[in-house]
């Protein structure tokens, strides 16, 4: 069967670092890795020569907000002083609640563009936009198949505009998964809710038995900032964890995204529970949501991954983020080692969305790999690597980005999307967005 070989200077297969090897693909999956002399280029074969390049898994984005992209540099007269200010006065105004098919297209087209240029190869998206359903996520999944990115879709579901708009996100979901969840599949759903503040305890439950029934993981936001913490305090005398777990909700199969104001008691109930969570740690700076208790998550053995959340996505900036942002906050140096950050950006970060086929380099494992060039001023060396990476390597030197054995970046330049014509789509839409008044 004829593949690509792919020879590099350094791989990072999943713990270790390995000078002078690479993979062998056939189909979608990963099928040898050795070293580079013991890899047979044979007839009809693709060889990518990355002897000056590190191959590694893809990057995983755990939390994503395609649409996002529309805020993107926006001035807004609105000054946000709150999170309970930047949702109500600003985000769901201003953005959500605008949302159409339209905008869904261009929106995620762009954003693939961005993923792919930063590595990404897999995401969780998590679509808001209460006008936009019907037939929004069958929408995102045109554009991400024919970009070739692996995806887990959901629409945020939320009584917020009404209970009747709450019950179509839910059918959203659903409708979505029976028609795509297969395991053959590149696109696949999840059902997902917002927060226990635009949804009551009847709806949570809903969306979670439908999540029991159709055998996939359920999403929410959880405490990204004080605001649902003491929403839920003031309603329930309780704190969100507490609450969620009260009512029977978690469980290994719920993904909670920022997970940030928690006390150490909902922290160990997490982990207890066999939760998963995905740290944000740019976006959470921007809205004044804190600092997340990542240590402790990885402490207790919590699957945690990496989000861009729709912010920045340059996902060697989140990368950084993650690494820095913990020292500081705690004063403490030694944590969030560079390999720790890279790791919850791929392997933990499969962990944390629940692939088990991705986000490491193995054999049988599904051909998602990146190359990134190792011109760097200061040699690297197994010793250094991860630091190299996570700390002085950009979007622009990723020169190879594959996806299920499909080519989606060779030597920097994007194959499956025209990225002026991207841009210009974007560009053009955001224009008329904004003119509101």
């Amino acid at each position: 069967m004829n593949g690509t070989v792919v020879k590099g200077g350094y791989l990072l297969s999943g713990e270790e670092v390995k000078a002078n090897w690479g993979v062998r693909v056939e189909g979608d999956s990963i099928v040898k890795i050795a070293p580079n002399n013991e890899l047979i280029v044979q007839r009809g074969d693709r060889l990518i020569e990355a002897l000056d390049k590190l191959v590694a898994p893809g990057f995983i984005n755990g939390h994503m907000h395609m649409y996002g992209v529309l805020s993107h540099g926006i001035s807004v007269d609105a000054a946000v002083s709150d999170f309970s200010d930047f949702l109500e006065d600003f985000w769901w105004p201003y953005v959500e609640n605008r949302i159409d098919h339209r905008l869904i297209e261009v929106t995620s087209r762009w954003a693939c563009v961005e993923m792919i240029k930063s590595g990404v190869t897999s995401f969780l998206e998590v679509l808001e936009g209460p006008n936009s359903i019907p037939g929004a996520l069958e929408l995102e999944k045109k554009v991400i198949e024919a970009a070739g990115l692996r995806a887990w879709l959901s629409f945020e579901a939320c009584e917020r505009v009404s209970g009747e708009n709450g019950r179509l996100g839910l059918k959203e979901n659903a409708d979505f998964i029976r028609e795509n969840n297969s395991s053959n599949n590149l696109v696949q759903g999840l059902m997902s809710i917002h927060t226990l503040f635009t949804g009551n305890k009847s709806f949570v439950m809903r969306a979670k038995e439908l999540a029991g029934e159709l055998d996939v993981d359920i999403h929410m936001h959880l405490s990204e900032s004080t605001y649902e913490p003491g929403w839920v305090e003031q309603k329930y005398g309780k704190s969100p964890v507490e609450l969620y777990d009260e009512w029977g909700y978690l469980d290994k199969r719920v993904i909670a995204s920022q997970a940030v104001q928690l006390d150490p008691s909902e922290v160990k109930t997490i982990a207890q529970r066999r939760c998963r969570v995905i740290h944000m740690p740019l976006s959470n700076c921007e809205v004044g949501g804190g600092v997340a208790p990542v240590p402790d998550y990885l402490d207790y053995g919590v699957p945690t991954g990496l989000g861009t959340d729709g912010y920045i996505n340059n996902f060697f900036e989140v990368m950084r983020g993650a690494f820095l942002i913990h020292k500081a906050y705690r004063r403490k140096p030694e944590i969030m080692p560079a390999q720790m950050v890279y790791q919850m950006a791929t392997s933990r970060g499969a962990a944390a969305v629940g692939c088990n086929q991705v986000g490491a380099l193995k054999e049988g494992y599904k051909a998602d790999l990146i190359t990134i060039n190792l011109d760097t001023p200061t040699p690297v060396n197994e010793k250094n690597v991860y630091d190299q990476l996570v700390l002085f390597r950009n979007p622009e030197d990723v020169a190879e980005v594959m996806v299920n054995g499909r080519l989606l970046k060779q030597e920097g330049r994007l194959l499956t999307i025209d990225e002026n014509s991207a841009k210009e789509d974007l560009r053009g839409a955001t224009e008329e967005f904004w003119k509101m008044k």
